[in-house]
């Protein structure tokens, strides 16, 4: 072995989990060739504590006859200036002040656009702190992650189609899988909750009348919602050419996230938080979400006459199919979670329940 990788793990400690028959460099990694003595979870889970220990990221790759690991030194994140994160964050700023005009009723090339800054800064201000949430939970646990990336979608209600990060290497074990998962959710709902009552407490906008048969978008208001506007004695709907201020639309947004990324499924955040709940067992269990989905379709779709309902419901039922394809997330480390977690996944996905509505967006006209 190089001097360059002596601190690297010695072949003989692998011996119970992998046995080795040569060592060699290939470029930037320290590829291990020989047989695994146990089944493949098994040996990444043993493995990765003994390189992640020494400073290295360690993968397993099939290679043609053979089974190797492959070690490299783990990389410092954040060195570079995040030119990507930059630029699609001024595009979404630039999308959902035009969506924001639209809602506010005016120009987007007259200086009365500044009137929907508000509303930009409900729909990135939830959905920003949601994914910094999960950055800053995966930053204290030591796992590579990115800066929130947001998505531009101009011309649509809300001008993006939400954030994500990105993240990379191994999940040490399930207490930093649930940690990183419900961040986001929780970071996100402190969030939606203070920017809806914010924006129920904002004066009321002026809205022109629609002319006859226009079609229109109505959107569902969920329990929590509701809830908040109960509590502080504001109305969520206004006759006479009124409308509530636009900012409650940017809670609207943060709730309806807030549910679909709990959806216990894949990826998802619901799908990290139940996975670290209940370990490699849930896996069996996952594959019920889709079919669920599509069963609120028809009900939707049938029971309550809402047709757009219903094809929103459908999608996600196709969306949580390719995360069931896909997998989730399988921390090296499968101790069971504590009671004060166990506690935090329930109320967080009660919460999340309080964000669930049948029908969230009609079209009436």
């Amino acid at each position: 072995m190089s001097a360059e990788f002596s601190d690297a793990p010695a072949p003989r400690a692998l011996s119970s989990v992998f046995y080795v028959y040569d060592v060699v460099r290939e470029g930037d990694e320290l590829v291990y060739y020989g047989e695994p003595l146990v089944d493949q979870r098994t040996l990444h889970q043993t493995a990765w504590p003994l390189f992640d220990e020494r400073g290295y990221e360690v993968s397993i790759e099939s290679r043609p006859g053979e089974t190797v690991l492959v070690a490299e030194p783990a990389r410092e994140s954040g060195a570079a200036f995040p030119w990507t994160n930059v630029a699609l964050a001024v595009l979404t700023v630039l999308t959902t002040l035009y969506a924001g005009t639209q809602w506010y009723h005016v120009d987007p090339l007259s200086l009365d656009v500044v009137r929907a800054l508000p509303f930009v800064a409900a729909v990135m201000g939830v959905l920003g702190v949601h994914e910094f949430g999960h950055y800053l939970m995966s930053r204290y646990h030591d796992v590579d992650a990115s800066l929130p990336y947001f998505i531009p979608i101009p011309f649509t209600p809300i001008g993006t189609l939400g954030a994500v990060i990105k993240m990379k290497g191994v999940m040490p074990d399930r207490k930093a899988l649930f940690d990183i998962g419900v961040a986001g959710p929780v970071a996100g709902l402190v969030a939606t909750i203070v920017v809806s009552a914010v924006g129920l407490l904002l004066p009321p906008i002026s809205v022109p009348a629609a002319p006859a048969g226009t079609v229109s978008i109505a959107f569902g208001n969920p329990p929590l919602l509701r809830g908040i506007a109960w509590l502080l004695g504001q109305p969520l709907a206004y006759g006479d050419g009124l409308a509530v201020s636009p900012v409650v639309f940017g809670g609207w947004v943060g709730m309806f996230v807030t549910f679909l990324n709990l959806l216990p499924v894949g990826q998802l955040d619901g799908g990290h938080v139940m996975r670290a709940v209940f370990g490699p067992s849930y896996e069996r269990v996952a594959p019920l979400v889709p079919g669920a989905l599509f069963g609120l379709a028809g009900y939707v779709y049938f029971a309550l006459d809402a047709p757009n309902g219903a094809t929103v419901w459908l999608m996600w039922g196709v969306i949580t199919s390719v995360f069931v394809f896909v997998g989730t997330a399988h921390p090296a480390n499968e101790e069971p979670l504590d009671r004060k977690r166990l506690v935090v996944a329930g109320v967080t996905l009660l919460l999340g329940l309080l964000c669930f509505m049948p029908v969230p967006i009609r079209i009436v006209g």
